[in-house]
């Protein structure tokens, strides 16, 4: 840490001891001054991490124009850090290499040391795997608004968050986080396990000259990085109480519904309830480690007998799921009869 570097550190401390002397917890630098990847044109980044909003006087965006540097102090909230530990990104250096400068008492430094903990134990276990899904989650999202941006300007926007979530998907898959700025980004991706071609498909989103071709590639890289996150996202072993009445449920909402649809013709009806029975199965597949199940591969707009019958062949499937675990859908004979074992 050079002069100027220590003389914006002393600055907020005075300012903190002169505007909100109870406010500031912790001060600490971590990035390029701490890895040593610095350079002439550097700045300094700064944890000023505070325990109320009156900290956020020390807050300040400025330039330095004999050093032609800009430099940004930022508050972090112990909410933020504690969001940081729970790895919903692979961008928490911060909290994880962050040099301490000045820390106000012990009990900041034990609160600091147990997210760092926390952290360490999410991205060492498959906790990591369910900020992925909420990664993945945002995947899907952001691609639908890129689906939709109208200018090659907008695609670029919607392109560079997909990127940026794609990198903390792959990292967090193998239990890292970065720890190094942009420029480093491939070069501590190296050793992992990443999706095939992934630098590849990250430089043709950036090189792409026209909307056309940066659309097909912003689908390349989605379709590979859903298929690697996929491999590995935590889903438990089906139990019985998670599917006892699903496929009662899947009978009840669209089973008489699909023949129905082929008598009139309905050729909307029969894809929205197959499509019903799809989501379900979905939905359930997500959570539990059971087979996938695609039944509208085979939809056919113009057969919609040959609809019902594929309806019912991945219900009986699913049913399947139902006798492993040793579960029997509830039949009865008549209403009398469910009438009976119901009340009782």
């Amino acid at each position: 840490m050079n002069a100027v570097h220590q003389k914006i550190v002393d600055a907020v401390l005075e300012k903190a001891k002169r505007e909100c002397p109870e406010a500031l917890d912790m001060i600490g630098i971590y990035g390029s001054v701490c890895t040593g990847d610095v350079h002439e044109h550097s700045d300094l980044d700064l944890l000023v991490l505070i325990n109320d909003p009156k900290g956020y006087v020390l807050s300040k965006a400025f330039i330095l124009e004999d050093e032609g540097i800009g430099y940004d102090i930022y508050c972090t909230s112990w909410e933020s850090l504690t969001e940081d530990a729970n790895c919903g990104h692979a961008h928490i250096s911060k909290l994880m290499d962050s040099e301490v400068l000045f820390v106000r008492d012990e009990s900041v430094t034990e609160r600091w040391e147990n997210l760092k903990n926390q952290a360490r134990e999410v991205l060492g276990s498959d906790k990591r795997f369910d900020g992925i899904a909420g990664i993945r989650e945002e995947l899907c999202k952001i691609y639908g608004h890129a689906f939709v941006a109208e200018t090659i300007g907008q695609l670029r926007g919607w392109a560079a968050y997909m990127i940026t979530l794609s990198l903390d998907a792959v990292m967090l898959w193998n239990g890292v986080y970065f720890k190094r700025g942009v420029k480093r980004t491939f070069e501590e991706m190296e050793g992992l396990d990443i999706p095939d071609d992934f630098e590849a498909n990250v430089m043709k989103i950036v090189q792409a000259k026209n909307y056309i071709e940066l659309g097909i590639a912003l689908g390349t890289l989605f379709k590979s990085v859903m298929r690697f996150t996929e491999r590995r996202t935590r889903k438990d072993a089906p139990a019985k109480e998670r599917l006892t009445g699903t496929y009662e449920e899947m009978y009840s909402n669209w089973r008489n519904k699909m023949p129905e649809a082929a008598e009139r013709g309905d050729a909307f009806a029969s894809f929205m309830n197959l499509a019903s029975l799809q989501y379900m199965l979905e939905e359930i597949s997500a959570e539990n480690a059971i087979p996938r199940f695609n039944v509208l591969e085979e939809f056919d707009a113009n057969d919609l007998a040959k609809n019902a019958k594929i309806f019912d062949d991945a219900l009986e499937d699913y049913r399947q799921e139902y006798v492993k675990l040793g579960i029997e859908p509830e039949q009865f004979a008549s209403v009398d009869e469910f009438i009976k074992a119901y009340l009782n």
